[in-house]
């Protein structure tokens, strides 16, 4: 069972999954922890994307209603290419932040994820999909490892699933990565691959 703090959202899970939703206006994505057996579990958080926004904001929510705001992301700038995405708890402190390297990213999509005491660098597993990604309009399968820049061990995976509909599972080995820095960069990497 995992601890839900005051806040309201875990600060660690091993594995979760993210489920996509889009509707009209906005972006929604369902997060569900992983049961020991690998079936989805019960819903840890809600977030919601609104489309054509000046500044890129997701904001997280604790239940399906979408009642209690329990952290979010957004950019630290406007119309940035390279902008950092603060990444926030529901009273406003920091969580951590992340941010696409782009030059890296050319060929091969790379992210920074920083955080207390983590320092990670995030890139696609699979060169070749990387570039056929760039060229074909097809919900092709990837995947992304960011590893420790210290230790070189991973400390989160994303995996996309093939289908129509976005679905990922998140897996985090490292007990220091605080769930909602894990889950914002999670559903951050749909968001800003699909530009």
């Amino acid at each position: 069972m995992t601890h839900i703090p005051q806040g309201g959202a875990p600060q660690h899970l091993e594995r979760f999954f993210i489920k996509q939703r889009v509707t009209m206006m906005v972006n929604r994505f369902e997060i569900r922890e992983a049961n020991p057996d690998g079936s989805e579990g019960r819903v840890v958080a809600m977030a919601q994307q609104k489309r054509m926004a000046f500044k890129e904001q997701v904001t997280f929510y604790a239940d399906e209603a979408r009642t209690r705001a329990v952290f979010s992301f957004k950019a630290r700038q406007a119309l940035e290419l390279a902008a950092v995405y603060e990444v926030t708890d529901g009273s406003g402190q920091s969580l951590g932040w992340f941010k696409k390297d782009f030059g890296a990213s050319l060929l091969r999509s790379s992210f920074h994820l920083v955080g207390p005491g983590i320092e990670a660098y995030g890139q696609e597993r699979n060169r070749m999909v990387a570039i056929l990604r760039r060229f074909v309009d097809l919900p092709l399968a990837f995947h992304f490892d960011f590893t420790d820049k210290q230790s070189g061990a991973v400390v989160m995976s994303s995996e996309r699933q093939f289908s129509l509909r976005d679905r990922y599972t998140v897996t985090v080995p490292d007990h220091r990565l605080d769930f909602r820095l894990a889950a914002a960069m999670a559903v951050g990497l749909d968001v800003l691959l699909q530009r």
